[in-house]
């Protein structure tokens, strides 16, 4: 796989010099937008991270628009690393599918965008993958397990099954002993 990194070179008297490193971070490719459903994915339980997200989502092209949709709950620690990963946190007084269902309409109907990427666990999003497919996009749906719909991953070109963090895993582990030790 190519590096992500390249040379910048100095043309002098005499010769060629490198003189810097850059991140290449546009890429040919697919151009995707990125729809987060922040409250069913980004849970202290699950342990997953944004950059996991993105990671997953490079095979498949450049993410153009990544946004997060919160609710008014949600920690100012976490909006902070959202915009700090170069995501666009919105925040809502209500519910939070209703702003990504729009802002996901929004994308479907964009002319620059190939592929709709909604990460959420929840099938009330089922009929954006399918409009986004009536209209000829491609679909990528990310989810973790438990609770992810299968009608979404049927409904959908591309499924990312994201896998919870090893230290959760333990913890989750843990407090069963420790019911199972109370009963």
């Amino acid at each position: 796989m190519p590096s992500n990194w390249e040379k910048i070179v100095s043309m002098t008297k005499e010769g060629v010099k490198s003189i810097a490193m850059m991140r290449k971070k546009i890429q040919r490719g697919k151009k995707i937008a990125l729809l987060i459903d922040g409250p069913n994915i980004l849970r202290k339980e699950f342990n997953v991270h944004l950059e996991d997200i993105v990671a997953a989502l490079e095979e498949l092209g450049n993410i153009r628009v990544a946004r997060v949709i919160l609710n008014q709950y949600a920690p100012q620690g976490l909006i902070e690393a959202v915009a700090n990963q170069g995501f666009e946190p919105i925040i809502v007084a209500g519910e939070t599918g209703v702003k990504l269902a729009v802002e996901a309409m929004r994308e479907i109907y964009n002319p620059n965008i190939d592929i709709i990427a909604l990460a959420t666990r929840n099938a009330e999003f089922l009929p954006i993958i399918l409009k986004a497919k009536e209209k000829g996009k491609e679909t990528a749906i990310i989810g973790i397990e438990p609770g992810f719909s299968a009608a979404l991953k049927h409904a959908a070109d591309y499924v990312i099954t994201l896998k919870r963090g090893e230290v959760n895993e333990s913890s989750i582990l843990q407090n069963t002993e420790k019911r199972r030790k109370r009963a």
